[in-house]
């Protein structure tokens, strides 16, 4: 291994971990910064299978850590429709590389998450069919273009759960997501290009930033937390608007 090669596995691991610690302050994961970031060292299958394989270790930390304030009358109705949405997604992926969803969900979080900052008393009733609905919609672009964990945390939000409660509900709704779309991606051969040093890094890099990401939410009130939360869901909005305007105008 050279020089470089050892520069990029560490710059690599030390962003990952800023992905995830990130994730856990926003409360719907990683995936808004390391699909991205994953996306500078390897092709887009590629940072697919990264993804789901980080989110599956990164969620089992914060069921562990959050395991008291998990909600699991919604984790059964959300994840229950994401669940199943982020199969199909995922198997879609392997037939065709819609881009303008992408660049469609960029503009509505984008949209939303600035009416929500605003607006911090609005709220959805957590309904069945809303988090049906929901959950649905974010499972199947998890799958799909590999971040849907903003459209989850906007419903989460939307229900106004104490921000234990959220990120425990949403990391348990995203652990069964994550496990099903990871299958699915070692099904269509997406990890052929994966070495295996990139696993220990993986799961060191989940334990470590979902340790320190709910140490640092610990210390960040309700009302911050939610608009912390706006804040890196409309950069997620950002960040998906140029990354898919670059691919379908480009």
């Amino acid at each position: 291994m050279t020089a470089t090669s050892r520069f990029e596995i560490f710059i690599f691991f030390v962003l990952t971990i800023v992905a995830e610690i990130l994730g856990t302050l926003g409360g719907f994961g990683s995936s808004l910064f390391f699909v991205p970031i994953s996306q500078f060292f390897f092709d887009f299958q590629t940072a697919l299978a990264l993804t789901g394989l980080l989110h599956v270790f990164s969620n089992t930390a914060k069921v562990a850590l959050f395991l008291k304030t998990i909600d699991w009358k919604v984790v059964w109705w959300l994840g229950g429709s994401s669940i199943v949405l982020a199969i199909a997604g995922a198997y879609l992926t392997k037939f065709v590389l819609l881009d303008f969803a992408g660049l469609a969900l960029g503009v509505f979080l984008i949209v939303f998450s600035t009416f929500l900052f605003f607006n911090p008393e609005f709220s959805i009733a957590p309904t069945a069919k809303n988090s049906v609905l929901s959950g649905g919609v974010a499972g199947f672009l998890a799958g799909f273009i590999g971040t849907g964990g903003a459209v989850r945390g906007l419903a989460l939000a939307s229900f106004n759960l104490e921000k234990s409660f959220f990120v425990g509900t949403s990391a348990a709704i995203d652990f069964g997501v994550d496990l099903s779309r990871t299958f699915i991606y070692y099904e269509n051969n997406y990890f052929s290009n994966i070495r295996v040093l990139y696993v220990p890094l993986l799961l060191i890099a989940a334990a470590v930033g979902s340790y320190f990401g709910k140490r640092i939410l610990d210390k960040i009130d309700q009302a911050k937390f939610k608009k912390i939360t706006m804040g890196l869901i409309f950069l997620t909005g950002v960040v998906l608007v140029v990354q898919y305007a670059r691919i379908f105008f480009g």
